[in-house]
């Protein structure tokens, strides 16, 4: 009988957490599904970086930080799927500068972008983290070595870096990376609805509700 009760109280508080996290969950995803209606500045500004069509109903936005590691393994998952949903999918890119000097990252993606090389730039960062990024071997400086493949100016890089206006677009996006309540990268919002439980699997499925609800034939 004391077994017997032990395990029911046990089955209870599983219970119990399952259904307070599905209602967690609901929260979160209602929280930011009304924050996109109302207040969609949030999610994309002006200044931020976008690849699709304009056109496109669904737009995934994402938080990320060019040295994160994780941002690099999610490009090319975030790419195929657009690539099988042409013109339906509308990429935007907010940075969230966790990792330590990545503020000077971001710098550099922004000069980078004042030449029209901004994808080219991301790219190029990301195949080539382990040599200026890596955890175990962290030589930021080595990213000078590199950036060349990009096709960019890199002297020029060096005096556009500094340009206030790119030190405003990190201030505003770590702004919203606050209210957002973003606390990692990569960080993912699909037509405002957070990705709450994260994985591969999970985002292709938020994606997938996305598609399925806003292109319904």
């Amino acid at each position: 009988m004391k077994y017997a009760l032990v395990g029911s109280a046990c089955l209870i508080l599983i219970l119990a957490f399952v259904i307070g996290s599905n209602y967690y969950k609901d929260q979160q995803v209602e929280k930011y599904g009304f924050m996109a209606d109302k207040n969609a500045e949030l999610f994309v500004r002006d200044h931020s970086p976008k690849l699709g069509s304009d056109d496109a109903k669904v737009y995934i936005v994402e938080f990320m930080d060019p040295a994160c590691e994780t941002c690099a393994a999610f490009e090319p998952f975030i790419k195929k799927i657009m690539a099988a949903n042409p013109g339906k999918i509308k990429l935007v890119l907010r940075y969230a500068p966790f990792h330590d000097g990545a503020d000077n990252f971001v710098k550099i993606l922004e000069a980078a972008r004042m030449q029209g090389k901004f994808w080219e730039t991301l790219d190029v960062m990301f195949k080539t983290q382990n040599i200026w990024a890596s955890h175990h071997n962290y030589q930021p400086q080595r990213l000078w070595d590199v950036l060349p493949r990009a096709g960019v100016d890199i002297e020029q890089i060096r005096k556009d870096m500094h340009d206030p206006a790119i030190a405003k677009i990190i201030e505003q996006d770590m702004a919203d990376v606050k209210a957002l309540n973003v606390q990692k990268t990569p960080g993912y919002f699909v037509n405002g609805k957070p990705l709450i439980s994260f994985g591969y699997r999970q985002l292709h499925q938020l994606i997938q509700s996305e598609l399925d609800a806003q292109y319904p034939n």
